[in-house]
């Protein structure tokens, strides 16, 4: 019953900071955050909604534009939209930016709402092999089977991979083979990438109309920068991978920072002058979400975890989530000089951080997959909303809304992270170090006696543990465990059971297994290693094996359990498990 109250309270305490705008639940818009943005198309300080709408994923793939609730124009696309972005290619007047929309190896640009211009990624090098072999075939030279072979063995040793064309050869049934390669033999081959994620920078001012340059980050782990004009290459940078999101930061012409998320899991700052990454930040699972405020960055990890990092890569704080993330974005709110992250998480719910302390949190009736917050139509601050449905929401903040800079979250206190104002020397200080320097050949061998006493405690209780057969705990937050083993049987017969149970309040752990680690000499066991079913919270899963004693000698060693996860080489519980002496003689 106590629940209850608590979640209409945070409720009441969302809807004063919030107005409720529209919502469509129909709206039929199925899109990811780098797809979303808000832009002053016509001029007239009436901001709209841009979205690039991915459709169900073979057709219906639109651009669409949103004034208010309505639709205002739909432009279709050819290819799934990656990212989409308003910027200012000139100083002409009027001031209306213009849409770049990424899709493929292509960038379509969009003016005054009509296509403007088709921006296309220079193409890679193509295998001299893999041209010598089409070539052959071009020439009647040789037989699909045989090009088929030919272009397996340059796919497995050549550093230079192949062609779209090639690899969707090698993919085709032998009945088709023929009619493929006549269809393209007489085409040249083309190696071209794709285009992963896209930003802007500012060419030479800091103002929000100011010209602004494209940045692109592309599947053949490059990063472009490009003229706002004549859509030239100005710059390229490599990454050690492919990357998959980016913020970018500075000028062009002065000095710029661009921090980049790639596919495996790192991730890199790229500087001015600079063709490599300057700093690389090693996170511990695969980023999904990239914001950058102020000067340090947030980092949302699939581990369901909110990192802050600074611009060198210094870990500043850890936030644990309670679901996954499926969306983030960036909160400014430039009257009020506030900025904080709003995050989009599989249960339905919007998180507002600022830094480390949760400062507001948002229901939503479905999973949210796009997040935008800004200026839309001429109301400073809205925030825009797309659901996994397809649905459409849109809220306006209060002007009377408060975010205090406390933690909603349960935990310690702000006051435990304060420092206590110690005084550097005090006379109980002065007083120490006299008696430290009058007495420190006592006080060194009562030391020494103290800690071989600890030593010894220690060690009778690791004993009386082992002898008692104490129960072993899991160290690890994610899975914890608890197992206790019970040996039974005269001998040379024992059987041994380990009774594990999964201690965590609500989540089940899978995907683990038992092994066991003996002396063959002295034992030999039915089934040493064992593949442990799902562990439902709370009950108790019995396993049992039979241990074979082959040594009639009257002697008896350890036999080491190891509960392990699969992909892991560390395991997530250790048990020393002390045989006891066989009664009888081993039959061999």
């Amino acid at each position: 019953m106590s629940a209850a109250p608590a979640e209409m309270k945070e409720h009441a305490e969302a809807n004063a900071k919030w107005l409720d705008a529209h919502y469509d639940p129909v709206a039929n818009l199925y899109t990811f955050s780098p797809c979303i943005a808000l832009a002053d198309l016509q001029g007239d300080g009436e901001s709209k909604l841009v979205v690039g709408d991915l459709g169900t994923g073979l057709c219906s793939m639109k651009l669409k534009v949103y004034r208010g609730t309505s639709l205002m124009s739909e432009n279709t696309l050819l290819d799934l939209p990656t990212g989409l972005v308003s910027f200012h290619m000139d100083q002409h007047e009027p001031r209306t930016p213009a849409i770049a929309v990424a899709s493929g190896p292509f960038i379509y640009v969009y003016k005054n709402l009509r296509p403007y211009f088709k921006f296309t990624l220079p193409s890679l090098e193509v295998n001299p092999l893999e041209q010598e072999v089409w070539s052959q075939a071009k020439e009647d030279m040789i037989d699909p089977m045989s090009l088929k072979e030919m272009l397996e063995g340059i796919r497995d040793k050549a550093d230079i991979p192949l062609s779209v064309r090639s690899l969707k050869f090698l993919i085709l049934d032998p009945k088709e083979m023929e009619a493929f390669v006549n269809l393209h033999k007489q085409q040249p081959i083309r190696r071209q990438t794709v285009i992963t994620c896209i930003s802007t920078l500012k060419k030479n001012m800091a103002d929000e109309d100011a010209v602004s340059c494209l940045v692109i980050g592309t599947e053949s782990k490059d990063v472009y920068i490009l003229d706002p004009e004549a859509f030239t290459i100005l710059s390229k940078m490599s990454l050690p991978s492919a990357p998959t999101l980016m913020d970018v930061t500075g000028q062009f012409d002065v000095e710029f920072r661009i921090t980049v998320a790639c596919r495996n899991g790192n991730i890199y700052v790229l500087r001015r002058e600079s063709p490599k990454p300057k700093y690389c930040i090693e996170l511990t699972s695969h980023p999904v979400g990239l914001v950058r405020v102020g000067k340090n960055v947030v980092v949302g990890c699939a581990q369901e975890t909110l990192q802050g990092y600074t611009q060198k890569g210094k870990k500043l704080w850890t936030v644990y989530l309670p679901a996954p993330i499926t969306a983030m974005g960036l909160m400014d709110h430039h009257s009020r000089g506030f900025q904080a992250v709003l995050v989009g998480l599989a249960n339905s719910e919007v998180h507002l951080y600022r830094d480390k302390n949760l400062i507001s949190t948002i229901k939503t009736p479905d999973v949210i997959t796009s997040i935008c917050f800004g200026r839309y139509g001429r109301e400073e601050g809205t925030l825009i909303m797309t659901t996994k449905g397809g649905g459409l929401m849109v809220k306006i903040l209060k002007r009377t809304a408060v975010f205090e800079d406390r933690d909603m979250a349960p935990g310690p206190p702000l006051a435990q992270s304060i420092r206590l104002n110690v005084p550097k020397k005090t006379k109980l200080y002065v007083d120490q170090t006299m008696r430290e320097r009058e007495n420190a050949v006592a006080m060194h061998r009562a030391f020494q006696m103290d800690l071989s006493r600890l030593r010894l405690a220690v060690a009778r209780a690791y004993v009386k543990a082992l002898e008692s057969s104490l129960t072993p705990v899991s160290a690890s937050l994610s899975d914890p465990l608890k197992m206790n083993a019970v040996v039974q049987g005269l001998g040379p017969s024992f059987k041994l059971t380990l009774n594990i149970q999964n201690t965590a309040v609500c989540r089940p752990v899978m995907n683990l297994a038992v092994s066991f680690l003996y002396d063959e000499a002295l034992y030999s066991m039915r089934n040493a290693f064992f593949q442990i079913p799902l562990l439902v919270p709370g009950l108790n899963y019995p396993i049992n094996t039979f241990v074979e004693c082959l040594t009639d000698k009257g002697i008896s060693d350890i036999i080491k359990v190891f509960v392990l996860r699969e992909g892991k080489s560390a395991p997530l519980l250790t048990a020393h498990i002390n045989m006891p002496v066989s009664e009888g003689l081993a039959l061999n």
